[in-house]
């Protein structure tokens, strides 16, 4: 039997079920010892730090990771972060293949004036920093006006303006940090815009995530009802078949047509509005929006503006990879044929093909990836591994340490009737484990 060394760098969804599909595809004549690097203290990726609180049922897909990393042939190292404590050059020089499943980080720009004004931020700051990423510790994010506007049209965006419009006690039960807990409780948001700059037609949110918005307790939440029927006309009369598309627009009108209950906490989705301006002398003021339509199959200004007053405003309009040496990145992403990089070098998930599916499409992308990964295998190497390379003193965070952090993490939840307390700085999580 021939035993390949395969490191996967980046612990999140993406480098678990690539280590999944390697130990699914080991037979009686292929073994893989597999090296899980990743710069964080903890593993999971987004499914810690990315997943709304509120949302506990999609962050039960941790029970898959901890059983891939129960296989004896399995090793994580956390808080080695490539660049820093590790070339890729020598990672390819040590093992028969190196995966890469490090994720889009950095959100994207709108590239319009003002976005360097006080309280404005990206979904990429925003979200880490109520999840309890060690990175976003000391984000200062100033909830003390009253109306906030999330620029952006996906599940990303819904997240971040459900979690601005909740009422906070509905947060008390999750897994929300605990710096921003203290945030939400003393807010004075009670006004969230959602705007989009295409039609209701052109979301990329999710019908379940919609339908949810009828159910919350606190919350209005508002639709046009007679845009979502102008959109449904568009596309009738487009001709397209879009099981997608129909499930959308029908979860919008059922939201639209939910009874409101006059809460002093609203959503609001705006569609067609184009984000011109952050106004604002120092900081954010509001934004300066023009006025959409659609003509066939585009989205035309009409020379309207409109400019609405806020406090705050998150970006989400999606995310791109961060650079580092030895690769070549092109349109926020590896470049990559199929997932094939270079040197024995292939890339799994949001680094392949940049922020879109769910947790689950890494799954079948994985599967892909690996297969091409191991028909272009040839004889093993025995060049050492990852641990003749790490500088002397490195603080490696391997499975029992992360056990560690993450059993202290849960016990202290269940002493507040959460599902876990995080500990949100590197000092305090490497505290956890020794």
């Amino acid at each position: 039997m021939k035993t390949f060394k395969i490191a996967i760098v980046g612990a999140g969804p993406a480098g678990y079920f690539t280590a999944l599909a390697l130990q699914n595809s080991c037979n009686d004549e292929r073994n893989f010892k597999i090296d899980l690097i990743e710069r964080l203290p903890t593993p999971w990726g987004l499914v810690r730090s990315g997943v709304a609180p509120d949302h506990p049922k999609i962050k039960t897909v941790s029970k898959v990771f901890e059983k891939v990393a129960s296989d004896p042939n399995f090793r994580l190292f956390g808080n080695v972060e490539l660049g820093r404590d590790i070339k890729l050059d020598d990672l390819q020089e040590k093992y028969d293949a190196v995966v890469l499943c490090t994720g889009s980080s950095i959100g994207k720009k709108l590239g319009i004036p003002g976005e360097n004004l006080t309280n404005y931020f990206s979904a990429a700051e925003f979200v880490p920093w109520y999840n309890g990423h060690p990175d976003y510790e000391n984000l200062e994010i100033n909830l003390n006006g009253k109306v906030a506007i999330v620029i952006g049209a996906g599940n990303v965006a819904m997240d971040c303006a459900r979690m601005l419009a909740l009422e906070p006690t509905e947060l008390d039960p999750t897994d929300t940090a605990d710096r921003a807990m203290k945030s939400f409780h003393g807010s004075s948001i009670r006004k969230v815009y959602v705007a989009g700059r295409r039609g209701p037609e052109h979301a990329a949110f999710t019908a379940p995530e919609l339908r949810e918005l009828s159910h919350l307790k606190h919350t209005d939440v508002y639709f046009n009802l007679e845009g979502l029927e102008e959109a449904s006309d568009r596309f009738a009369k487009s001709g397209q078949v879009d099981k997608h598309i129909t499930s959308n627009l029908e979860a919008m009108k059922h939201v639209a047509q939910s009874p409101k209950q006059g809460h002093e906490r609203s959503m609001e989705f705006l569609f067609l509005h184009s984000p011109k301006v952050i106004v604002g002398q120092e900081k954010v003021e509001g934004v300066q929006f023009a006025i959409n339509q659609v003509q066939g199959e585009k989205v035309v200004d009409t020379g309207r503006t409109v400019t609405i007053p806020c406090d705050l405003v998150i970006s989400a309009v999606g995310y791109e990879s961060l650079p580092y040496e030895g690769v070549v990145f092109e349109k926020g992403r590896i470049k990559n044929s199929d997932g094939r990089v270079c040197k024995s070098t292939y890339v799994v998930g949001w680094a392949k093909r940049g922020p879109s599916g769910v947790i689950g499409t890494n799954k079948s992308d994985a599967s892909e990836v690996v297969s091409l990964l191991i028909a272009d295998l040839t004889e093993p190497k025995n060049n050492g591994d990852i641990t003749d390379l790490l500088p002397n003193g490195t603080k490696v965070v391997d499975q029992k340490y992360w056990m560690k952090i993450n059993e202290s993490e849960i016990k202290a939840g269940e002493a507040r009737g959460k599902p876990r307390v995080k500990a949100t700085t590197y000092e305090a999580l490497m505290a956890l484990g020794d």
